[in-house]
């Protein structure tokens, strides 16, 4: 199995890659961008084990050094990544000073920045400074969704590896090989993940994870008075609250029982003067990472809904194919009948709108959802 294996349905982006590794077209830095799910930073990953790997035909994923970066342990491979609402400047100077030093291997040094979209401005800055004047032998991945969420400066000085969302059945497909899901079970979930493929991964994986998603995606028939719309917006706050607090209360276990170890509180059960701020200091990192990891399981939800509007335009047109929620086929086509696609669109254009109030604006999610559900009520149910 190739280090190329679990990238889908990228083929040109995968051969531009193996012909970068294999000398043609090699730059000092590159930006890999694709919608959500699209598998940016897998492919940067991959990219980095092609350029380390020690056989003679690059990436062959059995040595020792594609082994060692997919497992993400290589010593001169560092990926970041953020559980923040930014990177600041101070990680990226020290990325920038470790892009510096000389690799330990006999290859490359190289950083992969993840949501390089979310850099400030000052980090933004600073890593101009380095792509502008590389090291010899390093190499630099950012990736974001598109070229648009990087600065021109940065961007003009990558080379543009592009993304594209992965078909229905390109993503069931590697379930179905990958995963041992059944062709039933892998149709569902590459639908109803869009191409994205950690989200058809967890759709396959959990059960939980699809009973959460039936309760969104039946949400618009739902919306039929003013009480129901409140009681939605709760519910899918709620519901996003939940599988978010799952997530994020393992990883913040885990990190204080790493920083109670680093301090010998849990071997010598005393505290010494340097925990309490370092405490502080976490529990701000941990409330940061729930405030943002909410919000993504909300912006899912969002695309989840925008999923059965778009459905519904597809059958007020009678557009071939399948559904992305054929099993509630009934209730798109309820929906279809209570406007025109124009209709549905302006219904899609409120979700992007509570989107924006919540990622842009920093809008409690909570007043957002109230005021979008207001929004997605069909015609008839508001003069009803």
């Amino acid at each position: 199995m190739s280090v190329w294996d679990t990238l889908v349905g990228q083929h040109r982006a995968v051969e531009a890659l193996q012909a970068a590794a294999a000398g043609h077209g090699m730059s000092h830095a590159f930006l890999f961008t694709g919608p959500p799910g699209s598998g940016r930073s897998n492919a940067a990953v991959a990219f980095a084990a092609a350029l380390q790997c020690a056989e003679e035909t690059p990436g062959c994923g059995s040595c020792h050094a594609c082994h060692t970066v997919l497992a993400g342990s290589h010593a001169d491979v560092s990926v970041v990544r953020t559980e923040r609402l930014s990177i600041g400047i101070n990680e990226v100077r020290e990325l920038v000073r470790r892009s510096a030093l000389s690799p330990v291997g006999p290859r490359w040094q190289i950083v992969i920045v993840e949501d390089a979209d979310r850099l400030t401005e000052g980090a933004c800055n600073a890593l101009l400074k380095a792509i502008e004047e590389p090291a010899a032998r390093t190499v630099w991945m950012l990736c974001a969704p598109t070229v648009e969420d990087v600065l021109p400066t940065i961007r003009s000085r990558c080379r543009l590896i592009t993304l594209a969302t992965p078909t229905t059945e390109a993503v069931a497909a590697f379930l179905h090989r990958t995963e041992g899901v059944n062709e039933a079970l892998a149709s569902y979930a590459a639908r109803a993940s869009q191409g994205h493929i950690g989200r058809a991964r967890a759709l396959a994986r959990d059960e939980d994870t699809r009973n959460r998603r039936r309760e969104v995606v039946a949400i618009p028939a739902q919306l039929t008075s003013l009480g129901a719309c409140m009681s939605r917006a709760s519910t899918l706050n709620d519901v996003a609250k939940q599988e978010a607090d799952a997530i994020t209360s393992a990883l913040d276990a885990r990190d204080k029982a790493d920083l109670d170890a680093a301090y010998g509180v849990v071997d010598r059960g005393r505290r010494p003067r340097e925990y309490a701020p370092a405490l502080r200091d976490l529990e701000k990192d941990q409330k940061t990472r729930a405030k943002r990891r909410h919000l993504d399981v909300v912006d899912r939800g969002l695309m989840d809904l925008v999923s059965v509007y778009r459905d519904a335009i597809a059958v007020s047109v009678g557009a071939a194919g399948s559904l992305v929620n054929e099993e509630i086929r009934g209730d798109v086509e309820l929906l279809a009948r209570t406007g025109t696609p124009e209709a549905q669109l302006r219904r899609i254009a409120a979700i992007f709108e509570a989107r924006e109030q919540m990622l842009e604006f920093n809008v409690q999610p909570a007043l957002a959802l109230e005021s979008m559900m207001l929004a997605l009520v069909a015609p008839e149910v508001r003069t009803g």
